[in-house]
Formats: structure tokens, C-alpha cells, sequence
């Protein structure tokens, strides 16, 4: 234990906070971290261009060329990555090594086996991902299209996730969140709405009807306010996606960068926390619009981190990241944004949260203000050092140079 570490548990009591016990606790989080962001969301299933509202800029040097390659940067990434960790999968990441490829209405556990071998020997759990994108079967419309043998393929596809999310649950031992999320919309102002939310609802239903356990299986709905080529209506709004959730029985997820852009999801987690026993996040960053760029500490990030924690709902809240940058290392941009976010929740955890909330809740707002921030020049670094240290990870100096080693001697080479 280092002196400045005793030194900041000695500035926290004084605000009865234990920052202890906040690391002890912020070591259980668990964050599921998307393995997409380590090759532009190409995926293995294919290697034509991303459609159906994805685009990753940039071109750095060093992407894996090959499912080898892909697991050595993931292994590199989780090593530099603090805490309970999950990681985050989509179906194009099936692998077909053994009896050839099959198309994504027909994806099976077998095709998910690596995956499950990778998170035993990490003791990670795995969350999953229909992959309703990037494929000649999602040209504007998937769920939602007019063509039924369309709509057919995508809801055997998402049957299939279903089954391979029971396989994660049971083969990991952790829950698997299953998120459905498809950019299906228009370019420009639709003469009908209702057809195509009314078809995606119906396809929808139809895959979450296929058997699965719910205590070890959590499918969720997705939002998006617009994406690329569909900037005048998204079939599956904020509204739809939270009501079909609501009367499904089913756990809603909201991404921060899929509302306009005055919106935070910061301020939305306390009213979902009151009608829904549990909700599921992607924290991303948005500038100007959902973009998908590396999760900063920020203000935003901290925001959402703080309503989970003072509202008691780490159990209740799946936390996960989603972002993609091609523009720097991609390694040192997944392990970068996921740092980020758990520094975000450190700080929620460091926080005197019920004296906070008495102060409110008696008017006592001059006080609050003056606490609030005093908290802003709490000795946060001191105690996440301490926290690095215990999880046997490299220190907020040295962590980046340890990516840059490995740029050199593996992305280097390829």
C-alpha cells in the first residue's frame, strides 16, 4: 500500500468515504468490452466493405489480417485492462475452421468455440451480438423489410444468436446480454412509418420466442436516433425500442451516442431504473453526432457512471463499450476507453453520495454546490494507481509505453 494511497483513504474519510472498500467494489464491475474495436468491425465472416450504417475511419498500421492475430491483439488488450472484464462479440466474428463456411442464418455454437475456449483461459464472460450489417441481405431494410424471405433470413439469424448466447451463459458461467440492434431506416422523408416498425415488432417477437433461459440469457433492444443513409427515420426509435421492451419483459439499451445530441443517457438511467429490474448501456462518445469515437473521462461518461452507483444499480446495470477508431493503435484505443469508463466509476465510488443526497433533499444547495465541488479535487489518481497495482496491470505512466512496445514488435511485422 503506498503512502500517497494512505494519504487519499485519510482526505475520503474525512467526507465518510471509504476508498477501500470503493476499489474492492469497483474490482467486481464487471465491463464487457467489444471486440470490435480491434479491426474496424470487419469481423471474420466476411471481407467486403461495412454497410447498413457502419463506417470506420482511418487506416493505421497494424490491423490482424487473421482470427490468430485478431486473439493476440485481444489478449494484449485484457492485460492492460484492470477488473471483472466480459467481452463483447458479434456473429460475424463466427469462425469456420472446420467444416466450412455457413451463412449467418445458420451460424452454431460450434462456429463460437474459440470464443469460449479464449474466455475460460481469461475467466472472462462473453456477451453477444446479431450482426444485422455488412452483408447483401441488409441493404436498407433487414427486420423491417417488405421482402418476407428478407425478414425470414434475418429472424433465422436471430434465432441462431439466441442458441449460441445459451451456449456463452452456460460453457462462461456468466449471464450473456443479446443485443439487437439494426440500422434500418430511410434516406429521406418516408410516406409510411408504421409498416415498417409494425414488420420489424413482429420479427422481433418471433426471435425472442426461440427457447433460451432467461435467468442466464438477457436479450435487449437497441435505439438509434439516425445513421449513414438512413438520416430521416430509423425504424427502431428511442420511443419503439423502449416500449417494446417494457411490454416484452425484455431489458432495454440505450448507447450515448444513439439520442440527439442535447440528450444524455445520464439523465434517463434514473426512470428506467424505476419500471425495469434491469437496463443495459453502451458507452461510447458522440461528437456532433453518434460517432462512435474512444471513450474519454469526461463529464458525460462520469455522469452515467454516478447514477448507477448512487442509485445502488451496479447489479441491475449491464455496462458495456462501443467505438471504433482505425485513425490510432487500435489496441491502445480499446484498452484506453475501457480505463477511461472505470475511472469514471471509481470516481461515482469515491463520491459521499447519501450526504450528497441529504443536502438535496433538505435545500441545503449552497452546501451541496460547495461539495460537489470540493469532491472535484479529490486525490482520484492517487487511489487508481493503488488500484492498478492490485490488479497486477501496468500504471497510468507506463501502460501506454507498454502499447507501443507491442507496436513494434508484433503490429509492426504484419
Amino acid at each position: 500500500m503506498s503512502e500517497r494511497f494512505v494519504s487519499a483513504k485519510n482526505w475520503f474519510s474525512r467526507y465518510g468515504v471509504d476508498a477501500e472498500a470503493a476499489v474492492t467494489k469497483l474490482a467486481e464491475v464487471p465491463v464487457s468490452i467489444h471486440c470490435w474495436q480491434l479491426d474496424d468491425v470487419q469481423g471474420f465472416d466476411s471481407d467486403g466493405p461495412l454497410t447498413g450504417g457502419i463506417q470506420t475511419t482511418g487506416n493505421y498500421p497494424g490491423k490482424p489480417r487473421t482470427p490468430d492475430e485478431f486473439f493476440q491483439d485481444l489478449e494484449k488488450t485484457l492485460s492492460l485492462i484492470p477488473g471483472t472484464k466480459k467481452i463483447n462479440v458479434h456473429a460475424n466474428y463466427a469462425l469456420f475452421e472446420e467444416d466450412g463456411f455457413v451463412d449467418r442464418d445458420r451460424i452454431e455454437p460450434r462456429h463460437f468455440k474459440r470464443w469460449v475456449e479464449f474466455a475460460k483461459k481469461h475467466h472472462v464472460g462473453l456477451d453477444f451480438n446479431p450482426t444485422f450489417f455488412s452483408h447483401p441481405k441488409a441493404d436498407g431494410a433487414t427486420l423491417s423489410s417488405t421482402d418476407p424471405g428478407i425478414r425470414d433470413f434475418w429472424i433465422e439469424h436471430g434465432k441462431a444468436c439466441v442458441r449460441i448466447s445459451n451456449y456463452f451463459a452456460e460453457e462462461t458461467g456468466f449471464p450473456c446480454v443479446m443485443n439487437i440492434w439494426t440500422g434500418d431506416g430511410l434516406k429521406d422523408i418516408p410516406a409510411d412509418r408504421l409498416g415498417p416498425r409494425k414488420r420489424y415488432l413482429e420479427s422481433i417477437d418471433a426471435i425472442i420466442a426461440e427457447p433460451h433461459d432467461p435467468e442466464k440469457v438477457y436479450i435487449t433492444v437497441e435505439s438509434k436516433v439516425f445513421g449513414i443513409g438512413v438520416e430521416s427515420y430509423t425504424v427502431g426509435s428511442a420511443e419503439f425500442t423502449l416500449l417494446y421492451a417494457a411490454t416484452r419483459n425484455i431489458t432495454p439499451l440505450m448507447d450515448n451516442g444513439h439520442y440527439h445530441p442535447t440528450e444524455m443517457v445520464s439523465d434517463k438511467i434514473s426512470s428506467l431504473l424505476l419500471y425495469f429490474d434491469k437496463i443495459a448501456l453502451h458507452v461510447t462518445r458522440p461528437v456532433r453526432w453518434d460517432s462512435d469515437h474512444v471513450v474519454r473521462f469526461d463529464d458525460e461518461t462520469t455522469e452515467i457512471a454516478k447514477e448507477i452507483v448512487r442509485n445502488d444499480a451496479l447489479g441491475r446495470v449491464f455496462i458495456a463499450t462501443d467505438y471504433f477508431d482505425a485513425s490510432i493503435n487500435r489496441v491502445g484505443a480499446l484498452a484506453m476507453g475501457v480505463r477511461n469508463l472505470q475511472k469514471a466509476l471509481l470516481t461515482a465510488l469515491l463520491l459521499p453520495n447519501a450526504e450528497l443526497k441529504t443536502l438535496q433533499d433538505e435545500g441545503r444547495f449552497s452546501e451541496l454546490f460547495a461539495c460537489q465541488e470540493a469532491m472535484k479535487m479529490m486525490p482520484l489518481g492517487d487511489v487508481w494507481e493503488e488500484y492498478l497495482e492490485r490488479e497486477g496491470v501496468p500504471s497510468e505512466a507506463d501502460w501506454y509505453a507498454a502499447v507501443l512496445d507491442y507496436e513494434k514488435t508484433v503490429l509492426a511485422e504484419r
